[in-house]
């Protein structure tokens, strides 16, 4: 299952409506290793600063906070409405795409938690709706879909109805709730600042990358890894002072691992859940290669292009990985004050396989 389109509406800096649409594929003739079943699967999302790459990719990671139990951070709960909207209710709408069939899970909330309204639908067909303030909804379909069994006197009146149906019910691989429900639990956002791992969605515990890697049996192909990624180093697994084992980098005297280079410690985080990456359904990686060299951040782009069957999205500020021979017009989005639009919608002319998009971007062609 692929997300097909996300909109959120008075989410932080999101006044009015943005909308990602996946769906939204031209007829290019090149890079198709960037589309997976007539939808968009690697994207990269530029902005300049302050515009909301980061509050982007934490309303797409939004829906973790009340359908899962799994790790978040506190900038995305804090100031969680619009600043300057008279509503403090934030909308969101995910439309999934499940080989013929199409998914539409939307909800409204005041707080990360806290849900004002909620519906589910299977090709236009309402499944459930749920009005959290009059406490009323509309459950006439359920029975078409399987559901109709379900003992409601025991929810908790603030419970997602979805959340509540999928944990109560025995259902059939294909159904509309157990779908959802199994893909966002596989979401993720994360980002690499120095040695933190900061994440939302996909797991429940925060625990050390090197211990991870220790306890696996990686640490070998942790070295492969980086000596393929330009860092040419041995590293080994050894006891500190404490008597735990952590990461070192292999000299004459050991150097403890995470006195390495940011980047270096990027390449770390993104290891670690690229060991993950067979349970992850959806990934969004913010500021990706903030500590990268450009040759670097490219060959993550491949990687990500080759090794992931997933949708991934990321957030950049390097421009020369705007290239055909990369991604496509199409994939590339800009993040804009009042909408996101693909390269490819934010001109007329028709961009060609043999365009500079680089050189397009720093000449102003996709400016308004």
């Amino acid at each position: 299952m692929f997300l097909k389109k996300f909109s959120v509406t008075n989410f932080k800096n999101f006044k009015d409506t943005f909308t990602l649409d996946f769906s939204d594929v031209k007829d290019y003739h090149y890079s198709k290793q960037c589309i997976s079943d007539g939808l968009i699967k690697n994207a990269i999302i530029y902005g300049k600063n302050a515009v909301g790459k980061t509050n982007f990719g934490l309303a797409m990671a939004d829906i973790t906070y009340h359908l899962v139990d799994k790790n978040g951070i506190v900038k995305s709960v804090i100031n969680y409405s619009n600043a300057d909207s008279n509503s403090e209710i934030v909308d969101f709408s995910y439309l999934f795409q499940r080989g013929e069939d199409e998914i539409t899970y939307t909800y409204s909330k005041k707080t990360a938690k806290e849900l004002v309204s909620e519906s589910l639908s299977l090709n236009n067909k309402l499944v459930f709706s749920f009005d959290y303030v009059k406490q009323e909804g509309d459950f006439s379909h359920l029975k078409g879909f399987g559901l109709d069994t379900l003992n409601w006197e025991f929810r908790d009146s603030g419970i997602s109805v979805l959340r509540y149906m999928a944990n109560n019910l025995p259902l059939d691989e294909k159904n509309p709730v157990r779908e959802v429900m199994k893909f966002v639990s596989g979401m993720l956002w994360f980002r690499s600042l120095g040695n933190n791992n900061e994440f939302v969605g996909f797991s429940t515990v925060t625990e050390s990358m090197a211990d991870y890697i220790i306890k696996n049996g990686f640490v070998h192909e942790f070295e492969e890894f980086l000596n393929n990624y330009g860092v040419h180093e041995k590293i080994c697994a050894a006891s500190q002072a404490d008597g735990k084992k952590s990461l070192f980098f292999k000299h004459a005297h050991l150097v403890p691992f995470f006195e390495a280079s940011n980047g270096t410690c990027a390449l770390l985080t993104f290891f670690y859940w690229y060991k993950h990456a067979d349970k992850i359904s959806f990934l969004f990686i913010d500021e990706f290669d903030a500590f990268y060299h450009y040759e670097l951040a490219e060959k993550i782009v491949r990687l990500l292009e080759e090794k992931f069957s997933i949708q991934t999205v990321l957030t950049s500020h390097n421009t020369g990985l705007l290239s055909n021979r990369i991604m496509r017009p199409d994939c590339y989005f800009l993040l804009l004050p009042d909408k996101i639009i693909s390269l490819a919608n934010a001109t007329d002319r028709e961009l060609r396989e043999g365009y500079n998009l680089e050189n397009l971007m720093k000449n102003g062609e996709f400016d308004e």
